[in-house]
């Protein structure tokens, strides 16, 4: 089983930029899909960006061109790099693992992403 901590979360102004960090343990990440979700609150949560194992990429279509996600097998590291910042980003980000359907299996405990006007 593996156990997911997000990190990188904080408080930025609009048109800012954050990193996310996802560490992984338990597991070896290297064929496992991963990928970020949103959560708001009154909401489900939402994806918005997901990577394979050999780091094809996708995109929610509100972020394409503003965030990259990549990973690092080696370092067990997934990330989730955020440009041009806007305050609907806000809320808080979940790292997780899919199954091989592409459900999400796994998740951490989030971390808080707040993008003020």
């Amino acid at each position: 089983q593996v156990q997911l901590a997000e990190s990188g979360g904080g408080l930025v102004q609009a048109g800012g930029s954050l990193r996310l960090s996802c560490s992984a343990s338990g597991s070896d990440i290297t064929n496992i899909n991963m990928g970020w979700l949103r959560q708001v609150p009154g909401k489900q949560r939402e994806p918005v960006a997901g990577i394979t194992g050999d780091s094809i990429t996708a995109y929610a279509d509100h972020v394409q061109g503003r965030f990259t996600i990549s990973r690092d097998n080696a370092k067990k590291m997934v990330y989730l790099e955020m440009n041009d910042l806007k305050p609907e980003d806000t809320g808080v980000y979940y790292c997780y693992t899919a199954s091989s359907a592409g459900i999400p299996n796994y998740w951490g405990q989030g971390t808080q992403v707040t993008v003020s006007s």
